[in-house]
């Protein structure tokens, strides 16, 4: 396979670009270093990409003009998107950088897939969040997404339907993934689990929220090597795309999978657990959830994945973060002399 790997510098984008080259694919990467978190992660992680000698591009998937020369040089015959603006939170401070990546970033990416010859097959990160309201559980790709919670939801589950019509309009191969809370090594400063770590080891407070009626909220914690296994799959059982120069020979293939882990883990066991990796109590400060956008819960049906992909996760949340637990104290030191933003 040649594959470029939007996103190439992020979490999931580093580990599946290393995954794929260490099996022999071709990986050309793109990323665009933006500051939603610090950039130095994100550069570490550059160094891994180099070490295995993928080549990366510091790039945006907004610029047309390098994506149709990239296009022009590379024949690649799979795409996998996972370039977008994360964090159902900061969706509230700045919604246009959601829609400049999630919505905009898609479709620029889109449009040159469809004008390439031949098409590649395209796999992307859909989320989780999709699911917003819905409250019959697990999780199946069937149930209803038209009730999305926050305005990263919003521009996933939009992100689905611009596939679908791509893949209606144009003969695109399309596989949407909707990853459930992923976490481990290398992973984005941003989220619970990893700004828990900081705090504890600080001996700054952290603060857990709860549900409606004091319920704990609840997380599918999916570990990275489950979730690589899953996006290696997806690109595995790609069918081809069907048109060339922007017109469609014939149906192409149109996926959406959940990958999961399947045993949700409430947030207090989640700290409990890093507490005993860590070695070190929590301070905590327990709140009511505020109105952001966030779930009260998430839960994957993940049988379709098994039965299309092969997918089947095996590590559990209390052997994953002690994976992430050695990788942070390895990388950061006890101290954290690196200022972390």
């Amino acid at each position: 396979m040649s594959v470029l790997v939007t996103g190439a510098a992020g979490f999931v984008g580093s580990h599946v670009s290393i995954a794929l080259k260490k099996r022999g694919d071709g990986v050309v990467g793109i990323d665009n270093f933006n500051n939603y978190y610090d950039p130095s992660l994100k550069k570490a992680r550059k160094n891994l990409l180099n070490l295995q000698n993928v080549y990366l591009i510091e790039g945006d998937i907004n610029d047309v003009h390098m994506l149709a020369k990239l296009f022009d040089i590379v024949a690649f015959t799979h795409v996998m998107h996972l370039a977008a603006q994360a964090g159902v939170r900061y969706a509230m401070e700045n919604p246009k950088s959601y829609v400049h990546s999630n919505i905009a970033g898609l479709v620029t990416l889109l449009e040159a897939c469809k004008n390439t010859n031949p098409q590649p097959a395209i796999v992307w990160a859909s989320s989780s969040s999709v699911y917003g309201l819905n409250e019959k559980v697990p999780f199946s790709e069937s149930d209803r997404t038209d009730q999305p919670a926050s305005l990263y939801a919003a521009t996933k589950k939009a992100g689905e339907e611009i596939t679908h019509t791509y893949n209606h309009i144009y003969g695109l191969s399309i596989t949407g993934l909707r990853f459930f809370t992923v976490y481990g090594p290398w992973g984005r400063p941003d989220m619970a689990y990893f700004s828990f770590t900081r705090n504890i080891l600080q001996g700054k407070p952290i603060t857990v929220y709860r549900g409606k009626n004091r319920v704990d909220l609840a997380r599918d914690f999916t570990y990275i090597d489950d979730i690589v296994k899953g996006c290696v799959g997806s690109l595995d059982t790609a069918g081809k795309s069907t048109g060339s120069g922007g017109k469609k020979r014939g149906p192409a293939m149109f996926r959406i999978f959940n990958l999961g882990n399947t045993s949700p883990v409430t947030v207090p066991m989640m700290v409990a657990m890093l507490e005993k990796h860590l070695k070190v109590k929590a301070k905590k400060h327990v709140l009511d959830m505020p109105g952001n956008g966030d779930v009260p819960f998430t839960h994957a049906n993940i049988s379709l994945a098994q039965k299309e992909l092969g997918y089947k996760p095996t590590t559990n949340l209390q052997t994953g973060l002690g994976k992430f637990v050695r990788w942070y104290l390895s990388y950061y030191g006890y101290r954290q002399e690196k200022s972390v933003k």
